[in-house]
């Protein structure tokens, strides 16, 4: 993969994430929507992007019965979104589900069906957050059994803390998509606000990730191509050291 740098679009308006889509051009792999911008615009933005080119991570997070989350994630599939995720938690067959739906609706729609990924344990949560709701082995062990359950039933990939990557990576194999939010450091800015388990750019890489998710250090910068540009050196300069 060429970019692994996804872009969250955590502003406050359609306008706002239709021109830092235009400013960041080919320096985002892709970009993010989440739970906030989607409900204030809805899937037209989503549709908007992906007719410019964009990719589309639409980050809704499904956690519901499977049919419920099949319809959801059919629904997603008609926005041309080229990754949508749904809790782990939510079990096998609420997975399985999604997965199946997503296939079925691209072949309907005759496109490539999205990537569909779970997401393990929030970043914000630490071990006294997860133990608050009734899990009580450790969160890593809780990640990586949630990781392994996600590949069981068919997701291309999980959501997990850079903390996190390199015991998933030994779980669930090379071809196991890891895609990491919680991306701070130097070049991705210091601020952890709400995130609790966090690594640096290059770091989150080295351990294993595919794609780091990068909002606010970019979004909220000054300049926010150069604070993307920046990562993105970090994470060539990565490269070449090999």
């Amino acid at each position: 993969m060429s970019n692994r740098l996804l872009v969250a679009l955590d502003v406050e308006s359609g306008q706002q994430a239709l021109g830092l889509a235009e400013t960041l051009g080919d320096l985002a792999g892709g970009l993010k929507i989440g739970s906030r911008l989607f409900t204030l615009e809805g899937p037209s933005l989503v549709r908007t992007l992906v007719a410019r080119g964009a990719r589309v991570f639409l980050d809704l997070k499904f956690h519901d019965i499977p049919n419920t989350v099949a319809q959801a994630v059919d629904a997603a599939v008609q926005t041309g979104a080229w990754m949508v995720n749904v809790h782990a938690s939510g079990g096998m067959p609420m997975m399985e589900a999604a997965n199946r739906s997503a296939r079925d609706a691209a072949a309907r729609l005759g496109r490539r069906p999205p990537l569909v990924i779970g997401v393990t344990v929030l970043t914000s949560m630490d071990e006294p957050t997860l133990r608050d709701t009734g899990v009580s082995r450790p969160l890593l062990d809780q990640v990586v059994a949630l990781a392994r359950l996600a590949r069981a039933a068919g997701l291309q990939g999980v959501v997990a803390s850079p903390l996190e990557t390199a015991p998933i990576r030994q779980a669930c194999g090379s071809d196991f998509m890891i895609v990491t939010p919680g991306i701070r450091g130097a070049a991705a800015g210091g601020e952890q606000h709400d995130q609790t388990r966090t690594m640096g750019p290059a770091e989150a890489i080295r351990a294993g990730a595919d794609y780091i998710v990068v909002g606010r250090p970019i979004v909220m910068a000054p300049d926010p191509r150069a604070a993307a540009a920046a990562i993105l050196e970090e994470l060539e300069a990565l490269n070449r050291r090999g």
